[in-house]
């Protein structure tokens, strides 16, 4: 049963996932955000920090301080890796529902955690508690869930590209690849001088392609799909344009045609609100899903052959990020699951 309205806390509001929080929760219409936190910027109003917030925050930043973190009904974890898990287990113990977009709760074992994030894990207990909130697969668990991993934005894109696949045994799931760019959003806000213009414009290359800590995250989801280990390949790109995923994906059928996957696609995610299969002969563009919590879907089987090409593109502060977490908040609250999230994409 829904509440009328509910009191939001927001822990890192400066980065950029915790701005695409409060411009979507801003015109929410059932949320109230009562606390938005941020160390660096304690005092300062959040709309001198951001005046494209003018007129629809009134409030200042605080630090992050569990006692007025508890009077809210909910608290989005917008922070680095390692910020959530050292205050989740008191948030929950005060029953204040607990989303983390970083991905301190997303992998179930800590031990594996900790080997792709380089640390202990502060609350390992926690981790069998957090539903993973990707609402294409954990609907029903996201609903009666106190504690959300907010997926990452590749796994987010990655995942809704093979999901229809895995399910129905069609593609060899040992020899899976995804090749993979974002925008430079992706990598936070920060002064780095990789993210500059200077270095990033004009300019286009992988990286951590031996192993990218999303890895685990992906395979993870795909294996209890396909209920076996799958083997993917999982290589990053760095694009010089500010949002933006297009996840190219490959694997190698096992049956069905170009029409029958077509169909299968568009069956699946009929009833998805936030995922739209593009007709026979599109390709999905970033632009077009720029600002929305959309993802666009296009299936190629090239030449007939028997490789199948999935074409996956997101807004990676929004599906991939801030859009997600309210579309989880939605669920838990038993809200209207697009409610706050009907925005059409920017173009140009």
């Amino acid at each position: 049963m829904g509440l009328d309205m509910i009191r939001a806390g927001i822990v890192g509001g400066t980065g950029y996932t915790g701005v695409e929080l409060l411009r979507i929760l801003a015109l929410h219409g059932q949320v109230e955000i009562s606390v938005v936190t941020s160390r660096s910027d304690d005092g300062k109003r959040v709309d001198a920090l951001y005046p494209s917030l003018r007129g629809s925050i009134d409030l200042c930043f605080t630090k992050p301080d569990v006692e007025s973190l508890a009077s809210c009904d909910v608290v989005f974890f917008a922070t680095p890796n390692g910020t959530a898990m050292l205050m989740a287990e008191q948030l929950l113990a005060r029953n204040v529902k607990v989303i983390d977009l970083s991905a301190d709760f997303r992998i179930n074992d800590a031990a594996e955690w900790s080997k792709w994030y380089g640390m202990e894990h502060a609350c390992p207990d926690l981790i069998t508690d957090a539903v993973y909130g990707l609402p294409e697969i954990n609907r029903k668990q996201i609903k009666g869930a106190n504690l959300i991993a907010c997926p990452g934005c590749y796994p987010t894109a990655v995942q809704l590209g093979f999901l229809p696949l895995i399910e129905h045994g069609l593609v060899d799931v040992e020899h899976l690849i995804a090749d993979v760019k974002s925008g430079v959003s992706g990598a936070g806000r920060k002064a780095a001088v990789p993210s500059l213009m200077s270095e990033s414009g004009e300019s286009f290359k992988a990286y951590a392609s031996a192993g990218h800590r999303h890895l685990p995250e992906i395979s993870q989801g795909l294996s209890l799909v396909a209920q076996k280990q799958v083997g993917l390949t999982f290589v990053p790109h760095l694009v010089p344009m500010i949002r933006g995923i297009q996840a190219t994906l490959y694997a190698q059928l096992q049956g069905d045609t170009a029409e029958q996957l077509q169909a299968l696609y568009e069956q699946r995610y009929a009833h998805e609100p936030f995922v739209d299969v593009l007709p026979v002969g599109e390709h999905p563009d970033t632009r077009n899903v720029r600002g929305s919590n959309n993802c666009q879907i296009a299936i190629v089987v090239p030449q007939g052959g028997e490789t199948v090409v999935v074409l996956s593109v997101i807004d990676n502060l929004v599906k991939g990020a801030a859009g997600q977490a309210v579309q989880n908040m939605n669920l838990m609250f038993g809200f209207n699951e697009g409610h706050g999230l009907q925005t059409i994409a920017l173009y140009p």
